[in-house]
């Protein structure tokens, strides 16, 4: 099982470096007033690495959550 994850990991960087390569034009992103103009392929990443962040903080509270329910539960 950790081959399959390493070889999915291993296509997913190198989909991401293609796609950096292709998309070096710079284009205009605004939310709520703010604007910035960048690479598209430099957006993405950042879009990308917040997603995963908050997703990741999301899901261990989550979890945490569930964990303690459940502790919460068994004592009673």
């Amino acid at each position: 099982m950790r081959w399959i994850n390493l070889t999915i990991i291993v296509l997913f960087v190198a989909a991401a470096i293609i796609f950096a390569f292709e998309n070096l034009e710079t284009v205009s992103v605004s939310f709520l007033g703010f604007g910035v103009r960048a690479p598209m392929a430099v957006l993405v990443s950042v879009f990308y690495v917040l997603g995963a962040a908050t997703g990741g903080s999301l899901f261990a509270l989550l979890r945490s959550s569930y964990q303690g329910s459940r502790g919460a539960f068994h004592r009673s």
